[in-house]
């Protein structure tokens, strides 16, 4: 085997590789269904030829027949006027009619032979394709559903990649919200100690503590007026 040879081979088997691998099965029980209605039509046509020779048969043997009942009346007719040689005639065309009946009916019998067969070839050919076209259409939704199944799993897995890039973007505004919260805090923490100022705000920071302290004991201070107006009234 030559170098060239054989790397012809080496490509040819990847080739085949590559396209088992990008077969779809539901594409090729398609058309395995469909080369077997292929293979019925000419089944089909082989039949109709067949059964057409058999009626073509039928027809000249019935048409023999006729010729041998017409032989035998013009025998009879030939005798009643004493006419023996025409008779004779008549009987002579009556026999190779009838032996022409016997040819004939041979044929037939084996051509409808040939087409009883061919009839029951094809009612045999009609039921496999039919069942093959059930087990197809089963087989299909099996392989969608697995499909389908399949897909879903790896959605939910993380194997897909929907899921996968949406936890990943949920991580991301998790991260993104705890740095915000916290950075929320940080700066409530720094505004109230005082490390950062309020622009909106001209105060000191003993004016803002005491206005906290003013703040607090003004509702400390309403709060126990209320409290002795509540006394007051139950007594």
């Amino acid at each position: 085997m030559s170098i060239f040879k054989h790397a012809a081979n080496i490509l040819e088997a990847r080739v085949n590789k590559l396209l088992s691998r990008a077969e779809d099965p539901a594409a090729t029980l398609d058309l395995s269904y469909e080369k077997m209605l292929a293979s019925l039509q000419e089944a089909k046509h082989h039949l109709a030829d067949v059964v057409t020779e058999r009626v073509s048969l039928e027809n000249q043997i019935t048409q023999a027949q006729k010729l041998v009942a017409k032989a035998e009346e013009d025998a009879r007719m030939a005798l009643n006027a004493n006419r023996e040689d025409l008779a004779r005639s008549a009987l002579a065309e009556k026999q190779a009619e009838a032996q022409k009946i016997t040819a004939l009916q041979e044929a037939h019998d084996t051509v409808a032979a040939q087409a009883q067969k061919l009839m029951d070839y094809e009612h045999a050919l009609q039921e496999r394709i039919e069942q093959f076209r059930i087990q197809k259409e089963v087989m299909k939704s099996q392989m969608a559903a697995a499909q389908a199944q399949v897909k879903v799993t790896e959605s939910l897995t993380g194997l897909g990649h929907g899921l996968d890039d949406a936890g990943d973007a949920l991580r991301r505004v998790q991260d993104r919200t705890a740095h915000e919260q916290a950075k929320a805090q940080a700066m409530d923490g720094l505004l109230e100690s005082g490390v950062i100022n309020d622009p909106l705000d001209h105060r000191t920071q003993t004016d803002r503590e005491m206005d906290k302290l003013r703040a607090t004991s003004g509702v400390d201070d309403d709060l126990a007026r209320l409290k002795a107006e509540l006394a007051a009234k139950q007594d």
